[in-house]
């Protein structure tokens, strides 16, 4: 089989094209691309049938777990694939321990360390239970998304772009330290007892949650992360399409409540607005996917991800 790898512009990526047996799948294909191309390893190629000028259709991203030959058009003996190059790519798994190890480690420091004395804070601070308990809640919290990285989410893509490294290192690093600055500031005046017992047992059952929520998530997907859309079934999914993204939400709902800072609520409106966005994403694919139609299953009426206001 003769295979042409063009741009999208057209031009030839890999000259006098890739010959491949009839039985290649596209992961052969990605193969044979490095070897020719060197820098391009297949977590960065990006390969798509070619489609008419003008169009509006979507290109076809071809699966490198398929058979070259489900692609070809009557029987070919060749075909045209559209190579994009996806740029450095890096693990999931390696940019999400390495934006929640940023939060991990920079809040300790702002609660053990004098840090203060460099912002003209002589005198010596006095720490408040609420600062100790918020410590180890903070650190509970990011210690546990560190773990489920590793032993429980699957992912149905390997690799992200490398630019998400910086972009998310600096959402997380820099809210972690505007956070911490102002929760273990000498001037930080705490809550009362009942309502930080409050706000810390409600967050803690929300981590609870939110970890089982991943857990269920877990069971929707193969050990090598695939499995397409599926319908997600059991306890808070029942009746909020991201349960996940709700817990995460309320959880530091619950932090705010104990804490009281300006910071923390910042922070707590910008990933709600960010995690109400892709909630509202995958509620619209799973209902255009399960629409009840040819046989396919109808997504249930659910809450998006804020019961009782989305």
């Amino acid at each position: 089989m003769k295979v042409s790898v063009v741009s999208r512009s057209g031009r030839e990526v890999v000259k006098g094209g890739i010959q491949l047996s009839d039985s290649a799948s596209v992961a052969d294909l990605q193969d044979a691309i490095h070897k020719r191309t060197k820098k391009f390893y297949p977590a960065r190629q990006r390969l798509t049938l070619p489609v008419q000028p003008g169009s509006k259709e979507r290109p076809t991203v071809l699966n490198s777990k398929k058979s070259l030959r489900e692609y070809c058009s009557d029987n070919s003996d060749s075909i045209t694939v559209v190579f994009k190059d996806l740029g450095p790519q890096v693990s999931y798994r390696t940019l999400f321990f390495f934006e929640y190890l940023g939060p991990l480690i920079l809040y300790p420091i702002f609660y053990y360390f004098p840090v203060y004395q460099f912002f003209g804070y002589k005198a010596e601070r006095v720490i408040h239970p609420v600062q100790t308990y918020a410590m180890y809640y903070w650190c509970f919290h990011y210690f546990k998304r560190i773990m489920e990285t590793f032993f429980v989410h699957r992912f149905s893509h390997a690799t992200s772009p490398l630019s998400n490294v910086f972009r998310n290192c600096a959402y997380y690093w820099s809210f972690g330290s505007y956070i911490a600055y102002y929760v273990n500031h000498p001037l930080y005046t705490p809550v009362g007892d009942l309502q930080m017992k409050i706000g810390f047992a409600f967050g803690l059952l929300c981590q609870v949650s939110n970890f089982y929520c991943h857990i269920l998530l877990r069971k929707l997907r193969s050990p090598e992360g695939n499995g397409g859309y599926q319908i997600p079934k059991g306890f808070l999914f029942n009746i909020v399409t991201c349960a996940n993204y709700t817990t995460e939400i309320y959880q530091w709902v619950g932090f705010n409540i104990a804490t009281q800072t300006f910071a923390g609520y910042v922070f707590l409106v910008v990933a709600a607005l960010i995690m109400t966005n892709w909630a509202l994403a995958k509620h619209r694919r799973l209902k255009k996917l399960f629409d009840g139609k040819e046989g396919r299953p109808k997504y249930p009426r659910r809450w998006v991800i804020l019961p009782p206001f989305l």
